[in-house]
Parts: structure tokens; sequence; C-alpha cells
């Protein structure tokens, strides 16, 4: 038991260091193919994850939250982490703002994208691979679109606040750009600090996890679809 859930918690970090780092290094190519090769003269356009690596938001968190998660719940439901940001001159952009705003989405959309990848490689019913092989597989697909649905919270500096800013009229993006400093200090409040403490007074809040929660299963169900899974009542369940 005890090198079975070893071997689970070596993989799905894997998983999470993959689905990390491909992440930040698409915002490097999607700033290079709209003309800004700063990542690239940084040597940051590389697959290789170890180019990525932050030591405390790339391996230590994910590591800590894959694995409470195997021991508590028997499956990760939740990610969190950051890899080293890829440097990006938004000023060599046509507009600025809307090719930030591209970047930013870039990194959303690689882990959709692998989590499609992953689930084309998933058998329709358990056992048809490798034990290790379809653990593997399923933390891939779960953390990817974890990932990916936290950075599209449309707060600064996550993905989703950058988006936002692209969006909106100029002086409501510059008001909402300038939350980017607070940003992420709000978001770990959100996550690890206000819940607990709330929950001492008998006062539920977790907006960030409810979110992600009501959201996951209908993107995992969309996943699954667009790579040939029968999506029949229920099917979704090994997957969460």
């Amino acid at each position: 038991q005890v090198s079975a859930n070893a071997a689970e918690f070596v993989l799905a970090a894997i998983a999470a260091v993959l689905a990390i780092t491909l992440h930040e290094a698409a915002h490097g190519f999607a700033a290079l193919a709209m003309g800004d090769d700063t990542a690239r003269r940084a040597g940051r356009l590389s697959l290789n994850p170890l180019r990525h690596v932050d030591p405390i938001g790339t391996v230590l968190l994910p590591g800590f939250l894959v694995l409470t998660q195997l021991r508590l719940l028997g499956h990760v439901g939740f990610m969190f982490g950051w890899a080293k940001p890829v440097p990006v001159a938004a000023w060599k952009f046509r507009d600025p703002r809307r090719g930030m705003m591209v970047v930013a989405a870039a990194g959303p959309a690689m882990n959709f994208l692998l989590a499609w990848i992953g689930a084309l490689f998933l058998p329709n019913a358990p056992g048809g691979l490798n034990p290790l092989a379809e653990s593997f597989l399923l933390s891939f697909l779960i953390t990817n679109l974890v990932l990916g649905l936290f950075n599209l919270i449309p707060l600064p500096p996550l993905d989703g606040g950058r988006i936002v800013v692209g969006l909106l009229p100029l002086s409501l993006a510059r008001a909402w750009a300038r939350l980017e400093r607070a940003g992420l200090v709000i978001v770990l409040l959100l996550i690890f600090a206000l819940p607990p403490l709330l929950g001492e007074f008998g006062i539920a809040f977790d907006p960030i996890r409810e979110g992600l929660n009501a959201v996951l299963p209908w993107a995992l169900r969309v996943v699954l679809f667009l790579s040939g899974h029968p999506l029949e009542t229920g099917s979704d369940e090994r997957f969460l």
C-alpha cells in the first residue's frame, strides 16, 4: 500500500510539473508568434521542465497538495502552483494590451489541449491499461483541467485577469490592471487563509474551490466528449 501510494504521488507530481511548465512555455511561444523574442533569448522557449521550475511554486506547493489529497481523498481534485514567469516585452506587440491578452490565454489553452491529449489515451472502461499508466493519465487529465480553469479566474496576475484587461475599455482596464500587485495575495487568502479561518466561526466560505468543483465536471465531460468517450450517466465519476 505504501509503495502504491508513493508511485501515485510520483506520477501525480510529474503530471503537475508538466502541466505547470508547459503552461508557462505556451506564453513564450505565443509571444514569439506575435513578434516578441524575449523569451527565446532568455532560453525559456523550451519543453524542458527544468527551464521553468520555481522551487516553491512548481515543486514544494504542488507536491504538498498532491500528497495531502492522495492521502485524504485518494485522488487529486485541486491544484495550485506556478513556474518562473516567462519574460514578455509587451511593447513589441502591435497592440500591447491585446497582445498580452493572447499571451495570457495561451497558458490555459495549453492545459486544455494537454487534458484532451491525455483523454485520448484513456480507455473507455477501467482496467484497459497498466494501472500505473492509467493513474498517470488520470492525474494528467484532471491536473491540466484544474490548472487551466484556475488560471481563468478573472483576477490579475492570473491569466484570466490579464484576459479581462485586454477586453475591458481602456479606463476600466487600467483600473483592473492595478489589482495585479495585490492579486496573488488575494487569491492565496481566498484559498488558504479565509476558508479555514471563517470555518472556525461556522461560516462556509470557499468561493474558489466551490467554483472549481462546480465547473470541473462540466469541463471534464466536454473533454471526454471531444476525445471520443461515451457520455453515459455517471460515466465521468471514475475521473473525479
